[in-house]
């Protein structure tokens, strides 16, 4: 019988007209891609996957194209049914050919799909740390001398730019434009010179306000910005914070927000994996690294 499924399975790239086929898919293991995240994913890279005979889309993986030397693989998903065919390690391989023999691989593994991406060279290098929280506790916003928050406008970007490629390890020009359009909010941070050095996004999900990329100097600084970002959302929230930002997160639990999972980070490539200057206080969302 799995033999016979498999013969009637396509390996596709994914187009606009497939986005509410992959919103089921999504919807079908938990996970909340709205059709506002998918498209953002398409135009900053690309989406492989299964569909049946009858066109139903039963797996699905995503490569982000950075610039120079990373690259992020998410939104790997097996429909219930289809799995046990290595579909998704299939469409995860798709998404690899696309990436020079020099990049450094990255992505956020579930524990199921752990194993598979060890034998496809992937080695866990870290943590992200997922926090949920149900509605947000403060009474006033935070204040902070020498540094004042406002909203992003075009003439920002090149600053914001430059500010995430030292945080990210990577120029990613492209996604972060598509991203500020995706957003609910886009706030950068200036000091008393009026220097950009901080910037936070977020984005309104079907299920959370999701927090991120946050890029700050300081953990006091990173407050500020989720702050400002969370301050007035009736609901729920999501954040997902890098390891060693041991502070932030302390700020997060007593602003309401509970630890839910800590997915492993695993790359292949490593070795050519660029250097971080610890100011990427959270990430714009698992799928994107």
């Amino acid at each position: 019988m799995a033999t016979y499924k498999n013969t009637l399975l396509k390996l596709v790239q994914f187009d606009k007209n497939d986005v509410s086929g992959l919103i089921e898919l999504s919807a079908s293991v938990g996970w909340d891609y709205d059709e506002y995240e998918i498209r953002t994913i398409m135009l900053s890279g690309k989406i492989f996957g299964h569909k049946n005979a009858e066109g139903k889309i039963v797996s699905s993986a995503a490569i982000i194209l950075y610039e120079t030397s990373l690259t992020s693989i998410g939104m790997v998903i097996v429909d219930s049914e289809f799995r046990g065919l290595g579909l998704g390690k299939k469409a995860t391989q798709k998404c690899m050919e696309f990436a020079t023999s020099d990049i450094s691989i990255m992505l956020i593994a579930t524990e199921v799909g752990k194993p598979l991406y060890e034998r496809m060279g992937f080695i866990t290098v870290d943590c992200i740390h997922k926090y949920l929280c149900g509605s947000y506790t403060a009474t006033k916003p935070l204040n902070k001398t020498g540094v004042a928050i406002g909203d992003f406008v075009g003439h920002n970007f090149a600053e914001i730019v430059n500010l995430d490629k030292i945080a990210f390890g990577d120029n990613r020009s492209n996604f972060l434009h598509n991203r500020i359009n995706q957003s609910e909010q886009c706030l950068v941070v200036k000091d008393n010179k009026a220097n950009i050095i901080g910037y936070g996004i977020s984005i309104l999900g079907p299920i959370n306000l999701i927090l991120g990329p946050i890029v700050a100097p300081d953990s006091q600084t990173a407050a500020l910005l989720l702050d400002s970002l969370a301050f007035n959302h009736q609901g729920k929230l999501r954040i997902d914070v890098p390891s060693g930002n041991d502070e932030f997160m302390l700020f997060l639990e007593k602003k309401g927000f509970i630890k839910a999972s800590e997915p492993p980070i695993m790359i292949t490539n490593s070795v050519n994996m660029p250097p971080r200057n610890n100011t990427l206080f959270a990430i714009a969302a698992q799928i994107f690294g």
